[in-house]
C-alpha cells in the first residue's frame, strides 16, 4: 500500500495536526461512557509527543450546529481524560479560538483544538476553513477511521493544502485488518448485521449477500425483513418505504431472520407483559425487542463453525436488561470461537464492553459508518487523498 505514514517521518520541532476521532458518548453531566475511541487515539499521539513535536490533536463531537459554540459539545471532558492518562511529564493545553488567534506551540506539548464542527463550514468542506487547517501544521495526520468517510474540511479538504499529509497508527491498523477480511478472508464467513434501520445498510447488506456464507440480520433490520416476508410483527421497530429492497435480498438463500423472538405487550389495556413466541404467533399489540432461545442456538451453531466473523450492529434492545440476552450470547459465541473476528460501530463496542468479551475479540474498529463503507468499497475518501498526494514524497512509503 503506497501511502505516507507517520513513523516514516521526522517530527522532530515540527508542528504536528494529528486529526484523531475522540466522538465518544458523554452524559449530561460530562461524564465520558466509553473511552475506548480515545485509549485507541492514545499511541499516536504518544508518538508524536516522544519525539518533542508540537502536537496539536481535534476531532468532532456530536453533531452541534456549526459556528455557535454549545458547551454539551465540548471537547473538555475529553482534556481531562487525557491530563488523567497522559505522562504528567507532557503539558496539555485546550484552545477554544484557534482559527484567527495565534498559538503558542512547545516541543514535546499537547494542544487539544476545539470540537472541529463549531467551525463553520466544517461539514461543507469549504475552501477557507480547509485552508486554515492547513496553514496551523506543518504535518498533518489523519488518524480518525471513524470519521475518514466524510468528506468534511478536518478529514479531507486538509489534506490538499497540508505541507505533507500522512496517515497515523491507528488508521493503518484499521486498513491492515479490513483488508483481512476484504482481500482473502477464510472461509466460511459469518456477517451479522443488527441495528434499526435496514435503509442505512442496504449497501452492506447487499454486498455482504453476495460474498458471505450465511448473514444473519437483527434489530429493526430484522424487522423489516420479517414483514417483507409476509409475516405480523405488531407494532415492531420496522421500515415500511424498505420492504421493496428487502424483499430482494430475501431471494438469497444465505440471510438469516429470527425463527422466535422475544415480545413485549403494548397494548394498554392488557397488563404488560413480556413473551417468547415464534414468528408467525406474534399479535397486532406486541413488539419484538430481542430474539429467542431458538434463534440463539441457531446463531451460536452457525458462528461455531465460522473461520472469519464480521458484526456490526446489536440484535437486541441490549441497553435494558430484560431484552439483553440474543446480544449477550452473541458475545459469548464470538468470544469462544477461534474465528478471525472484526467488529465496528458505536453500540456494537458498547455491547462488547458491556458484556466483557474485548479481549476475545481479534479487532475492534473504531468506525462505524466508516467500517461499513470501507468493507464495500475498499478505500475511503480521506485515504484515497493521502494516497493521491504522497507520490510528492520523497520519504519511504508503507
Amino acid at each position: 500500500m503506497k501511502i505516507q505514514h507517520m513513523k516514516n517521518l521526522n517530527l522532530s520541532n515540527k508542528k504536528i495536526l494529528i486529526r484523531s476521532d475522540l466522538n465518544v458518548p458523554i452524559t449530561p453531566n460530562g461524564k465520558i461512557i466509553s473511552d475506548i475511541r480515545i485509549r485507541y487515539a492514545l499511541p499516536t499521539i504518544n508518538m508524536a509527543l516522544q519525539q518533542k513535536a508540537k502536537v496539536m490533536v481535534t476531532s468532532h463531537l456530536g453533531s452541534p450546529e456549526e459556528g455557535i459554540y454549545n458547551a454539551h459539545y465540548s471537547l473538555k471532558p475529553i482534556v481531562q481524560w487525557l491530563k488523567h492518562n497522559i505522562s504528567n511529564k507532557y503539558t496539555i493545553h485546550f484552545k477554544k479560538n484557534y482559527l484567527n488567534e495565534p498559538l503558542q506551540l512547545n516541543n514535546g506539548e499537547l494542544t487539544i483544538l476545539e470540537n472541529v464542527r463549531f467551525n463553520k463550514g466544517e461539514k461543507n468542506n469549504t475552501l477557507s476553513l480547509s485552508k486554515k487547517y492547513a496553514s496551523l501544521c506543518d504535518i498533518f495526520i489523519m488518524d480518525a477511521f471513524g470519521a475518514a468517510h466524510r468528506k468534511h474540511s478536518s478529514t479531507y479538504g486538509i489534506i490538499k493544502f497540508a505541507p505533507i499529509s500522512c496517515i497515523g497508527p491507528l488508521l493503518y491498523k484499521e486498513i491492515k485488518n479490513l483488508h483481512q477480511i476484504t482481500k482473502n478472508p477464510k472461509k466460511p464467513i459469518i456477517a451479522i448485521i443488527g441495528g434499526a434501520k435496514i435503509s442505512t445498510k442496504l449497501n452492506i447488506l447487499h454486498f455482504l449477500s453476495n460474498i458471505v456464507d450465511k448473514l444473519i440480520v437483527g434489530g429493526g433490520i430484522a424487522n423489516t425483513m420479517l414483514a417483507a416476508k409476509g409475516y405480523n410483527i405488531g407494532k415492531s421497530l420496522q421500515e415500511i418505504d424498505a420492504i421493496k429492497e428487502a424483499k430482494k435480498l430475501i431471494k438469497k438463500n444465505n440471510i438469516i431472520t429470527p425463527i422466535d423472538v422475544i415480545v413485549n405487550n403494548e397494548n394498554e389495556k392488557q397488563d404488560k407483559k413480556i413473551t417468547q413466541k415464534f414468528i408467525h404467533d406474534i399479535q397486532d399489540y406486541e413488539k419484538i425487542l430481542d430474539i429467542g432461545k431458538h434463534s440463539i442456538t441457531q446463531i451460536t451453531n452457525i458462528i461455531k463453525h465460522a473461520k472469519t466473523i464480521i458484526w456490526n450492529g446489536p440484535i437486541g434492545a441490549f441497553e435494558l436488561e430484560k431484552f439483553q440476552e440474543g446480544t449477550k450470547k452473541l458475545c459469548q459465541a464470538i468470544a469462544t470461537s477461534n474465528a478471525f473476528s472484526i467488529v465496528g460501530g458505536g453500540d456494537t463496542i458498547a455491547a462488547v464492553e458491556k458484556f466483557k468479551i474485548s479481549e476475545k475479540i481479534s479487532y475492534i474498529s473504531t468506525g462505524g459508518g466508516a467500517f461499513l463503507k470501507f468493507l464495500t468499497k475498499g478505500t475511503l475518501p480521506a485515504i484515497q487523498a493521502i494516497k493521491n498526494t504522497t507520490q510528492k514524497y520523497n520519504t519511504s512509503m508503507i
